[in-house]
C-alpha cells in the first residue's frame, strides 16, 4: 500500500519551491495525474518555464529524471485502479492464511495505523469548511454513495437529518434522479462518497453541481477520486485492510468527526431539532 502519494508530496513542498518550480507544481496538480504523462516540453510550456526547471522540480521530489517520475506515477495509478480481485491475486499467501490471533494482531496494526494517518493528514481547513457547509441551514444537503459506500452516505445523512432540516439522498430511479439533479442550484451541497474504482456518474454530478453554483464535498481515498477536481472540500482516507477489499473504517471515523463538528456548530439549534424529531417519532409510534 502506497504511503506517500505524489500529489501529496507536491503539495507539501509548495512552500519550499522557487516561483518557477511552483508553476510546474500547479500545472501538475490542476490536471493530476494526466499532466504528469505529458512531455517535459509540454509541461514547461503550460507552466511558462524552461524545460530545465521541470527537471529540477522532479529532482527536488527525489527522482533521477522525468522518466523516473513517470514510472512512479504509473505505479501509483496501478494502485489507484486496483480491483478487489487484483488485490486478492497479488496478496501475500501468508497474509491470506493466518490464525485468528495473527489476523487480529494484523488487523489491529493496519486499522490503527490507517486511522491515525487519516486523521493526522486531514486538512483542518477542509474539515472546517465541510462542517460549515453542512451546518448552514440555508443550504440543502444531498448525499450520494457508491457500490459499497452508499451505506456511509446513508449513515452521515441520517445523522444530519436529526440535526437539521433539508437533508436528502439522491434518488436511485433514473427519472427521480434526473429531476433532483436538474433542480440543483447555488444553495445545494452535494456530498459524494467515491473510492477506487471510481464511478463516472459521481464526477458528472459533481461537475454539474459546481456549474450550477453549488458546493461539493467529496469523501474519497488517498488516490483522490476524479470528482475532487470539482469539489470545494476533499476528505481523503486511508484504506489499508487485511482483506482484498478497501477498508472504510478510517472513513467512518472522518464521518463521525464531521458529525461532531456539525453538532458543536449548530449548538442549541441542533438540540431543538433533535428534540422535535424525537417528539414526532414518539407521537407517530416510530420509536
Amino acid at each position: 500500500m502506497t504511503t506517500s502519494l505524489l500529489a501529496d508530496d507536491i503539495r507539501h513542498r509548495l512552500g519550499t519551491l522557487t516561483p518557477a518550480e511552483r508553476k510546474v507544481a500547479r500545472v501538475l496538480l490542476v490536471a493530476y495525474p494526466s499532466a504528469g504523462f505529458e512531455t517535459v516540453a509540454t509541461v514547461a510550456e503550460r507552466a511558462g518555464v524552461s524545460a530545465p526547471t521541470v527537471l529540477r522540480f522532479v529532482g527536488r521530489l527525489g527522482y533521477h529524471g522525468f522518466p523516473d517520475f513517470q514510472a512512479a506515477l504509473r505505479d501509483e495509478l496501478d494502485e489507484r485502479n486496483a480491483s478487489p480481485i487484483h488485490l486478492y491475486e497479488t496478496a501475500d499467501d501468508a497474509a491470506l492464511r493466518q490464525s485468528p490471533d495473527g489476523l487480529m494482531a494484523r488487523s489491529a496494526k493496519l486499522f490503527g495505523n490507517a486511522l491515525a494517518q487519516t486523521l493526522t493528514e486531514l486538512a483542518p481547513h477542509d474539515l472546517q469548511t465541510a462542517v460549515s457547509l453542512l451546518s448552514d441551514r440555508k443550504r440543502r444537503v444531498v448525499l450520494a454513495g457508491g457500490r459499497f459506500t452508499h451505506v456511509l452516505a446513508q449513515y452521515l445523512g441520517l445523522h444530519l437529518m436529526q440535526l437539521r432540516g433539508d437533508v436528502r439522498f439522491l434518488p436511485d430511479r433514473d427519472v427521480e434522479r434526473t429531476a433532483a439533479l436538474n433542480a440543483f442550484g447555488r444553495r445545494d451541497v452535494l456530498v459524494v462518497f467515491d473510492y477506487r474504482r471510481y464511478e463516472d456518474d459521481k464526477q458528472a454530478m459533481a461537475q454539474l453541481t459546481q456549474e450550477r453554483g453549488g458546493k461539493v464535498i467529496v469523501f474519497t481515498d488517498v488516490w483522490l477520486s476524479p470528482t475532487s477536481a470539482h469539489a470545494e472540500v476533499v476528505l481523503p482516507s486511508r484504506v489499508d485492510t487485511p482483506s482484498p477489499y478497501d477498508s472504510l473504517v478510517p472513513t467512518l471515523a472522518v464521518v463521525e468527526t464531521v458529525v461532531a463538528g456539525v453538532v458543536a456548530t449548530l449548538g442549541d439549534d441542533a438540540h431543538r431539532h433533535m428534540k422535535q424529531s424525537e417528539e414526532t417519532a414518539c407521537r407517530t409510534g416510530l420509536v
